[in-house]
């Protein structure tokens, strides 16, 4: 068997360090499956890593990619029950390669009625979603968020809602976005409309933010005192300055949740997942083979996009 994997070896731009290299899987350990993957997203999480962002974690050389879905092809003892069994192989070896071995207590099996396509994008954006509802709970509260039209704003919007928020309102930099927002019942607004963020800001009980940089400066100077404004990303590449009289704020990382997650509870939180994914809006998808990663990340750095490029993984 010889396996197909997007590794990096050092720190760079993922498309100037990535490489396609092609070797036989590693013998499977006690206590791990294998998985035949078939399909993998392309998530800023993805990406961010690979510039050395995280160097004090994250060390090359490794694979990219930290979700998808594939089937089960290979168990150690212990684990035979998963053999054949469709999956998230997660918190193992990179995803972004044809073939995956993961710690078998980890692996989630994913039902039925959950498409592929749905599968492949259960893990960061839905996770991070659900925990961040969990911390800074939306009920009779007015919710604005940044980065509205991508995967986990579109999510924290709809599952927000589903918890009683009083409202939602979402801010977009694409017009092509904000149709999609209000069929999810997230009133949109353009970015470049700073006098009605400004207003949304100040009316704001949680702000969640996803760009950091200048709009998070804008949102934090136009809060009341008594607002909560929670940063889960920096997509814009840009912090903020905090000033004693900002509200209260709050940084999330879905990493530091996980250390205190055991195998039951992390089980469990996926079927939480699973039936709000099938009630939810979520975006588009462009497939593209393995062998085109290039095309699927120039398509991830449009600008306005309204698809997520996943990566079709299977020979």
């Amino acid at each position: 068997m010889v396996n197909s994997a997007l590794w990096y070896r050092e720190f760079g731009a993922p498309e100037a360090v990535l490489r396609l290299e092609n070797a036989p899987p590693a013998a499977l350990t006690a206590g791990n499956v294998r998985v035949a993957m078939r399909l993998a997203p392309v998530n800023a999480s993805d990406l961010i890593p690979l510039s050395g962002a995280y160097r004090h974690r994250v060390v090359p050389p490794a694979v990219a990619g930290y979700e998808g879905v594939g089937v089960v092809t290979e168990t150690t003892p212990g684990a035979e029950h998963l053999l054949g069994r469709r999956v998230l192989p997660l918190r193992g070896e990179g995803t972004w390669q044809r073939v995956v071995s993961c710690p078998a207590a980890l692996v989630v099996p994913v039902p039925d009625a959950i498409t592929d396509l749905q599968a492949a994008r259960a893990y960061i954006n839905p996770l991070a979603a659900l925990l961040m509802l969990d911390l800074y709970n939306p009920a009779g509260r007015r919710v604005l968020l940044t980065a509205a039209g991508s995967d986990c704003g579109r999510l924290l919007g709809q599952w927000a809602l589903l918890r009683g928020a009083a409202e939602v309102a979402g801010i977009c930099r694409s017009p092509a976005h904000a149709d999609t927002l209000a069929a999810c019942g997230i009133t949109p607004v353009m970015q470049s409309e700073r006098t009605r963020i400004d207003q949304l800001a100040a009316a704001a009980d949680i702000v969640f933010d996803a760009t950091g940089g200048a709009l998070a400066q804008q949102l934090l100077e136009a809060m009341r005192p008594d607002g909560l404004f929670v940063c889960y990303g920096l997509l814009s590449g840009q912090p903020f300055t905090l000033q004693r009289r900002y509200p209260a704020v709050r940084w999330f990382h879905i990493r530091n949740c996980l250390a205190d997650i055991g195998t039951a509870q992390w089980q469990a939180l996926f079927g939480r997942i699973w039936p709000l994914l099938a009630q939810s809006r979520c975006g588009g998808a462009r497939i593209y083979p393995l062998e085109e990663w290039r095309a699927a990340l120039a398509l991830y750095r449009q600008p306005g996009r309204q698809v997520k490029p996943v990566m079709d993984l299977q020979p």
